[in-house]
């Protein structure tokens, strides 16, 4: 799986489990838990929030053709966990094929 895709896994997976909480810790999701750069997890923030997969994240555009962006209260949206839910049934097809190919090496 492509490294920017399983971050956004993550990211998402950790917005849906803090559901259950009243408050959520930013940290949780830092460029430094991910493993990152800044730059890197400003771009993937901007594409969750242009896409509709979370709210609660600013994204501004200045001249220079710079963009800021500014979490607060991240939660993630039902496109968000409908993102989740297919995700997690094609790594189940795919992890089920690999398995086919595993018992049966001619496939």
């Amino acid at each position: 799986m492509d490294k920017n895709i399983k971050i956004i896994y993550k990211i998402l997976k950790t917005l849906e489990a803090a559901m259950d909480y009243d408050e959520f810790d930013l940290e949780q999701i830092s460029a430094d838990v991910l493993k990152i750069s800044e730059n890197r997890w400003s771009k993937i923030m901007e594409m969750l929030y242009q896409n509709g997969f979370v709210q609660g994240v600013s994204v501004k555009y200045v001249g220079s053709g710079d963009v800021l962006v500014s979490v607060n209260s991240p939660r993630v949206t039902l496109k968000g966990l409908e993102y989740l839910n297919e995700n997690s049934l094609m790594k189940r097809a795919h992890n089920a094929a690999k398995g086919i190919k595993d018992v049966l090496p001619g496939v």
